[in-house]
């Protein structure tokens, strides 16, 4: 391809995305459904406008590194602290019962296999999947509802926090087991000095920042050197310790997301990444999906996979809800709330596909998972609470205050 192709190509990708993107949002649906959607009409599979390159490629990888980066410093850690064992448990139900109940549906679709063997990891990843939990359109809705300030809302958005550090926990476990001579000694104790590298450096790394933060505040060569920090801590964890680069480039935003510039790192960020990186990280997406292994049983293994990655995040969360003495209704509200999955799940899908754990036709699963959620909480939560009087109005202003900063987390891309 010649050099000139790719600003053709970046040209119909930004246009299309934004534009679907727009249709999307019309609809009530996220705006990165629409981007997907965007890349598999103008790819191969339909217009074929668009074709896949290293060039795109590369240009996706940054985009879901810096994805990632920005979910760190947006992390409220003073938030997982107040909430403590509650959001804890909640998370942790919230990303094993959907682990071990994927990857027992793909052993009911594509036979059960010896544990350790490729096809037993493949369940295990569609079961990774299935963990990450994406609450932006339950934060908009129990906005609307007059209930984000509540207790259900406050413990759904901080369990929600703690299920993507889990999540992300589990994807450097499955995939560090990926390696044709991974022994499950060796991941672990590869993670376990990655674990201690990053508290580590983190360490050292926030005070250099908090020191720099201090003399330049709001400078923009903060944002500058915590882009480096991202991509090296990206480099680091894929070079010297086998974990995937978005883990490294998540870790990078936790060890920043403390500092009094994290809002205006998170920012600028945020810019690169609604310009350029993101349309086509997700358009990516849309270009790799391929129609070409479909099947009627794909097709019910999708139904299937929305199905259990639904009912195992309220069963599992809910029933993590009861244990600290939830009313059935507050526990289900809990579950209900936890179930949306959005660009997370698309991240781990996207990595399992380069690592070779799943294939593109899988994708359709992923994305069909996220609109259905996306449609279905809003609809439940608003059946829920029918009746109930608003709940925003009865905290503190101190805790109003902190809560305020938590939606921030969850402003939608």
């Amino acid at each position: 391809m010649e050099a000139y192709e790719c600003f053709k190509d970046l040209a119909i990708i930004l246009i299309s995305a934004k534009l679907l993107g727009l249709a999307a949002k019309k609809l009530k649906a996220p705006q990165v459904v629409g981007q997907i959607a965007a890349g598999l009409i103008i790819g191969p599979s339909l217009l074929g406008f668009v074709q896949q390159s290293d060039f795109l490629a590369m240009l996706a990888e940054i985009g879901v590194v810096i994805l990632m980066f920005s979910a760190g410093l947006e992390t409220n850690l003073r938030e997982l602290v107040k909430t403590g064992p509650v959001a804890v448990t909640i998370a942790c139900a919230g990303v094993f019962v959907p682990l071990a109940l994927g990857t027992a549906l793909y052993g009911c679709f594509y036979g059960f296999s010896p544990i350790g063997s490729d096809e037993f990891l493949k369940g295990l990843f569609i079961g990774t999947i299935m963990t990450a939990t994406s609450v932006s359109i339950t934060v908009q809705a129990l906005r609307e509802l007059g209930h984000l300030k509540g207790k259900v809302g406050t413990i759904i958005v901080s369990s929600a926090i703690i299920d993507d550090v889990i999540g992300i926990i589990v994807l450097t476990f499955v995939i560090g087991f990926k390696s044709a001579d991974a022994k499950p000694l060796d991941v672990v104790i590869k993670t376990a000095l990655f674990i201690v590298f990053s508290f580590a450096v983190g360490f050292a790394v926030y005070l250099l920042f908090k020191f720099l933060d201090k003399r330049s505040f709001h400078h923009r060569r903060i944002p500058i050197f915590g882009l480096a920090l991202c991509l090296t801590m990206a480099f680091c964890a894929e070079k010297f310790f086998g974990i995937a680069d978005i883990t490294g480039a998540y870790v990078a935003g936790i060890i920043l997301c403390n500092l009094r510039d994290a809002e205006y790192i998170a920012g600028k960020m945020d810019i690169s990444g609604y310009m350029l990186f993101g349309p086509v990280f997700f358009a990516s997406i849309g270009l790799k999906t391929s129609f070409d292994g479909f099947s009627m049983r794909l097709l019910w293994f999708s139904l299937a996979f929305v199905a259990v990655a639904l009912l195992s995040k309220i069963i599992g969360c809910g029933a993590a809800a009861k244990v600290w003495k939830f009313n059935n209704k507050d526990a289900l509200k809990v579950g209900v709330g936890m179930m949306t999955r959005g660009e997370v799940a698309l991240i781990v899908a996207q990595k399992g596909l380069a690592v070779g754990m799943v294939t593109s036709e899988y994708f359709t699963s992923v994305i069909l998972l996220i609109l259905c959620s996306s449609v279905a909480s809003p609809i439940l939560l608003k059946l829920l609470y029918r009746g109930e009087n608003k709940s925003d109005n009865t905290l503190s202003s101190g805790e109003s205050m902190d809560l305020d900063e938590t939606e921030e987390v969850y402003a939608e891309y």
